[in-house]
């Protein structure tokens, strides 16, 4: 009688040696530091004032954001760590706003002004809808000058 182990030469020695024992599933791959993570137990007044933190840079640039921050960082984690996020992320807005108004006296700022506008406003809008979650939004490519 032939060997079974040369019946299937795809199985491995493993598989071949115990059939009942399934496979292992391979380990979850670590977490990214910039991945979103969800905070717990947030109320619906500290998902509002996340949402505000990103729609109020939006609006009114970097003032927005700064203001609700300073005033609302020391009631929730959440509400300090999405109005330091909004308010990196307009900070970086407009340094690039400005670096376009440059750049318009050689004609490129106009496109370097709309692709930031177009940038602005999806980010912005993403960002919103995660905190209305309760869902941490990081912004990409964020300078996170204030840590």
């Amino acid at each position: 009688m032939p060997d079974e182990t040369q019946d299937n030469p795809d199985e491995s020695p493993e598989a071949q040696a115990n059939p009942e024992t399934p496979p292992t599933p391979p380990a979850p791959a670590p977490a990214a530091a910039d991945e979103a993570t969800s905070f717990a137990g947030l109320s619906e007044e500290e998902k509002t004032m996340g949402m505000l933190c990103h729609l109020l840079g939006l609006l009114t640039g970097f003032v927005g954001p700064l203001i609700l921050w300073l005033v609302k960082k020391d009631e929730s984690r959440f509400i300090d760590d999405q109005g330091k996020e909004a308010l990196n992320f307009q900070i970086m807005m407009i340094i690039g706003m400005f670096a376009s108004g440059i750049l318009m006296f050689v004609c490129i700022g106009y496109f370097t002004f709309l692709a930031l506008f177009v940038i602005d406003v999806v980010f912005t809008i993403q960002g919103t809808l995660k905190a209305k979650e309760g869902i941490a939004y990081r912004y990409p490519l964020n300078l996170r000058l204030i840590t």
